[in-house]
């Protein structure tokens, strides 16, 4: 069965750090371009981060940047996003999603979420004093 496998996450006070990784079972990860997502509760889905197939090029909403990075472990076949000084409003449901294809990351490609064929299972982020 193919999909994507995240861990990380959890809940953190105003100011901290978490990572979160993104594995694959079934497939290699680093074949595909790699999405990361969020969802707060009562909001819509927003793309915030994402490396283009390949991984040479990266993209990072203003929301987080600056201070979110997104990385890939080659040898490990893992892609991880490292979050440093978390806001309140960073609180939310994050998700991790493969896409296939040649392309470049920028806002409009990397958020995209329908062409994503394959997503995580999500994990929780709470910040919260």
């Amino acid at each position: 069965q193919l999909q994507v496998v995240q861990s990380g996450g959890g809940s953190v006070q105003p100011g901290g750090s978490l990572r979160l990784s993104c594995a694959a079972s079934g497939f290699t990860l680093g074949y595909y371009g790699i999405g990361w997502f969020r969802q707060a509760p009562g909001k819509e889905r927003e793309g915030i981060s994402c490396f283009g197939s390949g991984g040479g090029s990266t993209w990072h909403a203003d929301s987080v940047k600056g201070r979110f990075t997104i990385s890939r472990d080659n040898a490990k076949d893992t892609v991880y996003l490292q979050m440093n000084n978390l806001k309140p409003e960073d609180t939310a449901v994050y998700y991790c999603a493969a896409r296939g294809g040649f392309w470049r990351a920028t806002m409009t490609t990397c958020r995209l979420w329908d062409e994503y064929a394959y997503w995580g299972q999500g994990t929780p982020v709470t910040v919260s004093s």
